[in-house]
């Protein structure tokens, strides 16, 4: 009797023993699930891309943005793999400065005198721990830096500096201060419009 009780025992706390095991395994595993299907994306209508240049010696901001960004939605299982290669094309049409008579003459004394007036194409890379874009316009290739910032895990702010100059950009520049003369004159008289264009992108990574 003191053997069949003895034996009893033992196979319930085997039972037990096992039951804890399986459960563990049943929260690592679910754990595991959970953490391996979060995802970070980055979609167009979660995108914006605004721009600031400069007139007059005293540097006056014009501010202005591109309302319309195309590519497609690209995901990762980090920030810095969803926005790795991810490439964008915006068109001109879209620039906005809340102005019309000015997106105008920016459209066609500036982008106009391009040798590719209708789209920017570009591509947001992340390497050896750093972000930046390349940049085609003018049919020229370059890079632009940039600072990122994250505001939240999913909000994500992108700064970065153009030099007209390294896109050959600088007689459209002329054509637009000659247009642009009068306005671009500061209290000294003197008319200048910079080379130096500040851009920002504000991303809102999905995760879905």
């Amino acid at each position: 009797m003191k053997s069949t009780k003895f034996l009893a025992v033992l196979a319930i706390t085997a039972l037990v023993f096992t039951s804890c095991k399986d459960e563990k395994k049943e929260k690592e595993v679910e754990v595991e699930t959970t953490e391996n299907t979060t995802k970070y994306v980055v979609k167009p209508e979660a995108t914006t891309v605004s721009w600031e240049a400069y007139k007059t010696t005293d540097k006056v901001p014009v501010k202005g943005s591109f309302t319309a960004l195309k590519f497609n939605a690209k995901e990762g299982a980090t920030p810095e793999e969803a926005l790795n290669n991810l490439d964008f094309m915006i068109p001109i049409s879209s620039l906005s400065t809340k102005d019309e008579a000015r997106d105008a003459t920016l459209k066609t004394a500036f982008f106009g005198a391009l040798l590719s007036s209708e789209i920017l194409k570009g591509t947001l890379k992340y390497a050896d721990d750093k972000y930046f874009a390349t940049i085609t316009m003018n049919e020229i290739t370059a890079d632009i830096p940039l600072d990122v910032t994250f505001t939240d895990e999913r909000r994500v702010k992108m700064k970065g500096q153009i030099q007209l100059g390294d896109w050959n950009a600088l007689g459209a520049l002329e054509a637009l201060n000659k247009v642009c003369f009068d306005l671009h004159k500061g209290p000294d008289g003197v008319s200048k419009t910079w080379e130096d264009v500040a851009i920002e992108i504000s991303i809102y990574l999905r995760d879905k």
